[in-house]
């Protein structure tokens, strides 16, 4: 079928199930280029701690979307989307398949739904507002004004996460939340090819507990005194993630070094559950695979193989 445009993949599911591993090796054998879609990866200075990419795997397919901002910097779904969309058509105009793979589940469907975004502009004043009030009555209180006025988005934001909540509380108020437009394919995918790699729970646990082990082995702690060093405050924004907050909160002695690797696999298995609201089993859009599997790639590629042939690229 001439000038037909190459389908969008994306490969998504929890932390620490073998996303970017998935994604490089689908991206090696059928000529693709990986877009990352993981809110975290985006920040500079956040390599341990994120599970960004290795050398290797960035030497071995083209990425996408990774440090391009600072930490003390914005980053939402307009932005993605707007740079999302403009390396999809980038990939598609040289021939290249565009993978999307991450777990931040908002940027995914937003992309294959072809979201459409307001934009609502900061407002300083009712920020100030809401970040006295999380001072004074602690995250909870805006955390639980926004579960009464949008319990949906909601339920996929850490209440620590203080900045997150008073964004979605200034957009909340403004009653233009993002709109999903109408699909163009039976289920709801948008016509994209959606790969989900999911595991048993324990095992997933394990995974994610083996890969915090790892990250401090790797100089996770080194990575967050670096941050410190470069003025940016542990728990603030993007540094609000797993790991980042729990290890500053070691460097200022609040706790010791082994309760801060314990808090963080438990606060990683807290976002993984938190991951599946997005990303649901029973969900039609998604063709699930066993991370487990031995055969995982080979599956995969039987799966992206068909849809392929379906585009008559394959």
């Amino acid at each position: 079928m001439p000038n037909q445009p190459s389908p969008l993949v994306c490969i998504v599911g929890p932390t620490a199930v073998g996303k970017t591993q998935l994604a490089v090796g689908l991206g090696r054998k059928f000529g693709g280029e990986v877009i990352n879609a993981d809110s975290r990866q985006v920040y500079r200075y956040m390599e341990i701690g994120t599970a960004k990419p290795t050398a290797s795997e960035r030497g071995q397919v083209t990425h996408h979307l990774l440090d391009i901002l600072n930490p003390d910097q914005d980053f939402g779904l307009g932005c993605f989307l707007g740079l999302a969309r403009e390396r999809v058509e980038d990939c598609r105009d040289r021939g290249m398949l565009p993978l999307v793979a991450g777990g931040t589940g908002q940027y995914v469907w937003a992309l294959v739904e072809g979201w459409r975004v307001p934009h609502v502009p900061p407002d300083p004043a009712f920020r100030a507002e809401k970040e006295r009030e999380a001072e004074e009555f602690g995250p909870e209180f805006l955390y639980e004004e926004l579960r009464r006025v949008s319990p949906d988005r909601a339920s996929q934001i850490d209440y620590r996460n203080v900045r997150r909540v008073i964004r979605a509380l200034e957009i909340s108020r403004t009653d233009l939340g993002p709109k999903p437009r109408k699909s163009r394919s039976e289920d709801g995918s948008g016509g994209a090819l959606v790969v989900g790699l999911t595991t048993e729970r324990q095992e997933l646990y394990r995974r994610i507990d083996q890969r915090v082990d790892r990250m401090m082995e790797a100089g996770f702690l080194n990575e967050v005194i670096e941050l410190a060093n470069r003025g940016y405050a542990m728990g603030r924004g993007p540094l609000a993630s797993p790991g980042y907050r729990e290890l500053g909160q070691h460097l200022a002695g609040e706790i010791s070094l082994d309760e801060a690797v314990q808090r963080t696999k438990y606060q990683t298995h807290r976002l993984a559950r938190r991951q599946y609201t997005w990303f649901k089993l029973g969900d039609p859009r998604i063709r699930w695979l066993d991370a487990a599997s031995k055969d995982l790639e080979a599956e995969a590629s039987a799966l992206l193989e068909a849809g392929l042939a379906r585009t008559g690229l394959c």
